[in-house]
């Protein structure tokens, strides 16, 4: 390894960051919610954007900041066995279970669906993802190119792809935003289902595993003092976050001005795919292709290859190479159930995982305020995770008797999905006083 002092050196990395974080949920849920939220699209980006580009910036500079290299050993502050749990839950659900899956999909329903007959889309499906994972597999079984492999080639393409895309909208604007949908239906509401819509992309939790490859492609570049690590990833960060939300915005504008153009569509695929042909025409739908190959591509990479290796680390077991093929090969088997069933699927783990997701993250930015006290860890996790169990279970739809009409009337925010929020807090104080109370606890580096 040698030393650089490059003082532009954090760009290709930030870009590379900002490619592995825009895939398939990136462009679908933005094009989604401008649809719904009508009028109030902008409220709704604001939320939107909190939870898709603010809170998986300050989840990178979360585990930049805490000098641990992994999720897991962030995590193990909490409880080892804990932080097994659900690191492996996070790296699943992002990885084979569902991400990775969806970026193979939404390809295939935007990038080659539309050009197919009724009959050719009965069985070609099995076939573009055996192509699309075929690939993604051996790009992945290469990790040290990684960088330079999206850095300079794929993310400059997709770019590129995304301006021409947005200046047309300007160009010839497909009409105007419509009344909002009812979760929409004000300003406020607007917002908070924003913040929802959000969870969606998974970014939130991928930050948290992509931040082990900027912090390995930071030392990769020579740079190992702690304080310059930190700062390299805030960097990087800072690079991928606006482009985020640049895209985010443009995209949910593009949906917000489509009704009266392609009326209400069930999802962002067609909405993005009708928009481009009548931007574009037939050409629109080639462009359109192109743009989602690459980011869906881009995402899938990188994600079977940080599941890859954390598997192989946690079980010891396999070659990384061996790791890649189960879950391209994983991938592939759910990916044949189709866009709709797992993004259907994926909601209640969402609602699961991500108040966890930003408990942890609040809790190492203030690890040094109380002193890093496990007993403050332990508290705050354990009452968000009983309302981010409750959660999930209720999107699943599993019925909990008459215990949702209780917490709407005592817990704070809790219809509308966010009452893990007091609880958190609640936990978080209990947790000072435990370490008021017993000063002799245990400390976590």
């Amino acid at each position: 390894m040698q030393q650089t002092d490059h003082k532009l050196s954090f760009l290709p990395i930030g870009l590379m960051l900002f490619a592995l974080f825009f895939g398939a949920g990136n462009l679908i849920f933005p094009a989604s919610m401008g649809q719904a939220a009508g009028e109030n699209v902008w409220w709704a980006l604001l939320g939107f954007c909190i939870t898709g580009v603010g809170l998986p910036l300050l989840a990178v500079m979360s585990i930049g900041y805490s000098g641990k290299l992994a999720l897991q050993q962030v995590a193990s502050r909490i409880d080892p066995r804990y932080a097994i749990f659900y690191t492996v839950v996070c790296y699943m659900s992002i990885g084979p279970c569902f991400a990775v899956p969806r970026t193979g999909t939404v390809s295939y329903e935007i990038a080659i669906r539309p050009f197919l007959s009724e009959e050719a889309a009965g069985y070609s499906l099995p076939i573009f993802l055996a192509i699309f994972f075929g690939v993604s597999g051996w790009l992945a079984a290469s990790p040290n190119k990684l960088v330079d492999r999206i850095g300079k080639y794929l993310t400059p393409a997709l770019v590129l792809t995304l301006v021409i895309f947005i200046v047309q909208s300007f160009i010839s604007p497909l009409g105007t935003p419509q009344a909002p949908a009812a979760p929409y239906a004000t300003p406020g509401k607007a917002v908070i289902q924003g913040i929802l819509d959000g969870y969606n992309t998974l970014d939130a939790i991928a930050a948290l595993v992509f931040a082990s490859l900027v912090i390995h492609a930071v030392n990769y570049l020579g740079i190992i003092e702690q304080k310059r690590v930190t700062l390299e990833v805030y960097k990087a960060g800072f690079v991928a976050g606006p482009l985020l939300a640049v895209i985010y915005i443009f995209i949910a504008k593009i949906g917000a001005e489509s009704v009266t153009a392609i009326g209400m569509q069930d999802t962002g695929a067609p909405i993005l795919a009708e928009s481009a042909k009548i931007f574009f025409g037939y050409g629109g739908a080639i462009l359109l292709s192109i743009m989602v190959l690459l980011a869906c591509l881009t995402t899938c990479i990188g994600l079977i290859s940080c599941c890859a290796s954390f598997i192989k680390e946690l079980t010891g077991k396999f070659s990384y190479i061996g790791w890649v093929i189960v879950f391209t090969v994983v991938s592939y088997l759910i990916g044949l159930f189709g866009l709709k069933t797992i993004i259907v699927s994926t909601i209640p783990v969402l609602m699961f995982i991500y108040p966890l997701c930003v408990a942890l993250v609040c809790l190492i930015f203030l690890h040094k305020f109380f002193g890093g006290r496990r007993c403050v860890y332990a508290w705050t996790i354990g009452f968000t995770f009983v309302m981010a169990l409750y959660n999930g279970l209720q999107t699943a739809q599993i019925a909990l008797g008459g215990l949702d009409a209780i917490l709407a009337n005592w817990i704070p925010l809790h219809r509308y999905g966010l009452g893990w929020i007091p609880l958190a807090i609640v936990g978080f104080v209990i947790g000072l006083i435990h370490k008021a109370v017993v000063p002799n606890g245990k400390v976590v580096d």
